[in-house]
């Protein structure tokens, strides 16, 4: 016996996808962390380093489509 999805199953289902594009997922997480770093008053030493590499990779990943 098959069980088909409806339409309206598929498109919420789809709505909820995670990208596979690993650029845009350390793009989100890289936007993520610039918002909850002044909200959470985070500060310690290599932060900057480490939101600068993270920026770099992600766009570098995105511009060569990976």
């Amino acid at each position: 016996m098959r069980i088909e999805k409806s339409d309206k199953e598929d498109d919420t289902m789809s709505k909820f996808k995670l990208t596979n594009n690993l650029g845009m997922i350390l793009l989100g997480i890289w936007l993520i962390m610039t918002g909850l770093i002044p909200l959470l008053h985070l500060n310690f030493e290599g932060l900057g380093l480490i939101m600068s590499i993270l920026a770099v990779v992600s766009g570098a990943l995105i511009l060569l489509g990976r």
